[in-house]
């Protein structure tokens, strides 16, 4: 009896051993940045690629986020009014270490051409430490 469960044991581990050894398709690298297309970058001179070049040129890394390693991404929200100018600025998300009030100031920083309407919209701002990148660009 014990003969006959163990075969049935051993039959059965070999048939299932071929969908154990399945690995799933590689996935195809993001592009750098946010990998999903914001609406309201359309209306950034340059469009998407060229508003985030311009946030991550004006980003200070907060001192207390470097020190303590700090990275995330922050989430802004804002109205793009039909005249170009941005109101109800408000951090959504936040990870710490002054990297929220960071966010908040380069998202003041930039500016939008005329939108045919008013939109509600939020940013992702992406802060990663990196080894490579100079100690000098820190308030």
């Amino acid at each position: 009896m014990k003969r006959i469960s163990f075969v049935f044991f051993l039959a059965l581990l070999l048939s299932a051993a071929p969908s154990f050894a399945q690995t799933p398709a590689a996935k195809p690298a993001a592009p750098t940045g946010v990998g999903k297309a914001i609406p309201v970058a359309e209306y950034y001179e340059g469009g998407q690629e060229a508003m985030y070049a311009f946030i991550d040129k004006q980003i200070n890394y907060p001192v207390l986020a470097r020190r303590n390693r700090i990275q995330g991404t922050c989430i802004v929200s804002f109205t793009l009014n039909t005249d170009g100018t941005m109101t109800g600025i408000k951090l959504v998300k936040g990870v710490g270490g002054g990297l929220g009030e960071e966010a908040l100031r380069v998202v003041r920083l930039l500016k939008f051409n005329k939108p045919d309407y008013a939109i509600l919209t939020s940013l992702p701002i992406v802060f990663r430490l990196s080894a490579n990148k100079p100690a000098g660009n820190t308030e």
